[in-house]
This record gives structure tokens, C-alpha cells and sequence, in this order.
């Protein structure tokens, strides 16, 4: 029997890109950059942004996607108003399409940054946490997608577990892509009424997704993601 492969060598150069990252969210917010996504920023200026996207048409789009991907790389708080943002400039289908793309692009920078620099640790850490480790690469698609469906745990710490587990980089990306889609349907539907929502005085509630008529369903969905892993444990006992 061969020896198994010993894990990559760890070295401070590796963490590069999540320093440079970190880096970069840092002098964001110090400059001010979350009031920048907030909710009050895009109330104040709603007519400048659907001004630009009338005029810039598709290239609006474009540039939409681009700042969610960067934001998301970052991962500096405002998911949700950015989301807000795209239904009220391109409609729900259109606004919650791009905000996934943007989203799945921005998570994909971090991922692989993280798996660049820590990937590996794991296996270092002890046995214990070596077995948890291939258990999660295992399953990464099912297990992923139930994180994404099912937002209880920071976006960006999904994205660095998921780095430090070494999972490959296609199933990470379409478990993300897959799985916040509802998410952003629903808040991209919140951005399309939000000039209702504006003149009556209010604010979007941000917290919808975990209403029951909501967080119900996509606990459903993510259940149906854990049933291939539940069935191939359980098959793995039988033989």
C-alpha cells in the first residue's frame, strides 16, 4: 500500500492574496465605504442610478456585476442592499440574475485565495480534524449548496471553509451559483417595490428570508441536498 500524500507545505508567501484582500476591505471601511452600500445611500440617490442605467443600458448591467463581484471579494457587509439595489435598477429576473453572478464571481476570488493560502491546515491539525475534513470533500457540492440555501453561518466564512477543505473549484462555484438564488430572487423582488416602499416612509425588511413563509421552503430545499449524502452513508453501512 502506498503512503498517503503528506499535506502541502505551509509558508507565509501562500497567504498573499487574503492579506492583500484584507488589506483592501480595511482601508474600504475606513474610508467610508459601507455607508456607501447602505440602504440611506441608495434611497438618497435612487434617480442618479436609474439615470445611469437608462443611459448606459447594457453596459449598466455590466458594471453592476463588476462592484458585486469586487464587494463580495471584499467581503464587506451590504449583500442584501446590494441585491436591493439590482432589482430596483434591472427588475427582479434581471437585477437577481446579475446580483448571482456578481455574488458567485466575488465568492470565487476568496475561495481561491483561501485555498492558495490555507488549504492543507486541516490535515495539520490533527487526525480528527483531517477525517472532518475529507468528509466535508466527500460531499463539498451537498454540503456547500445546503450552506448557501440556508444562510445561518457569514457568507465569507463558507467561503474560506471551503478554501481550507480544498474543495475544487467547478463544484464550489455552481453550489454557489445554485444555491443563493433564491435569496436573491426574493431580496432583487424587494428592490423592484421599493419606490412603494420609499414613499410610504419605510424600509425593506432584510431579515424576510428567515420569516417562516420563506425560511420553510428553503429548508425544505436543503434537505433535498443532504438526502444523496444521508443515502450514501447509509449504503456505506450496509456493505
Amino acid at each position: 500500500m502506498s503512503d498517503p500524500i503528506p499535506p502541502p507545505r505551509f509558508a507565509v508567501r501562500r497567504l498573499a492574496p487574503l492579506f492583500a484582500i484584507a488589506a483592501t476591505a480595511a482601508a474600504f471601511l475606513a474610508l467610508g465605504g459601507e455607508r456607501m452600500i447602505g440602504f440611506a445611500a441608495l434611497a438618497a440617490h435612487r434617480a442618479w442610478l436609474q439615470g445611469l442605467v437608462m443611459r448606459w443600458g447594457t453596459a449598466a448591467v455590466l458594471v453592476y456585476i463588476a462592484a458585486y463581484a469586487l464587494l463580495t471579494a471584499l467581503s464587506v457587509p451590504g449583500a442584501a442592499v446590494l441585491t436591493i439595489a439590482g432589482g430596483l435598477l434591472f427588475g427582479p429576473w434581471l437585477g437577481g440574475f446579475s446580483a448571482v453572478v456578481g455574488a458567485t464571481l466575488g465568492a470565487g476570488a476568496v475561495f481561491l485565495a483561501a485555498r492558495a493560502g490555507l488549504a492543507g491546515l486541516a490535515a495539520r491539525a490533527g487526525p480528527r480534524a483531517a477525517r472532518i475534513e475529507a468528509g466535508f470533500r466527500a460531499d463539498a457540492f451537498n454540503y456547500l449548496l445546503v450552506l448557501r440555501l440556508v444562510p445561518l453561518f457569514p457568507f465569507w466564512l463558507v467561503n474560506l471553509v471551503a478554501g481550507m477543505a480544498g474543495m475544487r473549484l467547478l463544484p464550489y462555484l455552481a453550489a454557489t451559483f445554485l444555491g443563493i438564488i433564491p435569496g436573491a430572487l426574493v431580496y432583487a423582488g424587494l428592490g423592484s417595490g421599493l419606490g412603494h416602499v420609499l414613499a410610504r416612509g419605510q424600509t425593506p425588511d432584510l431579515a424576510i428570508l428567515f420569516r417562516p413563509g420563506l425560511l420553510v421552503p428553503l429548508l425544505g430545499l436543503a434537505l433535498l441536498a443532504l438526502l444523496p449524502v444521508g443515502y450514501r452513508r447509509w449504503q456505506g453501512r450496509r456493505i
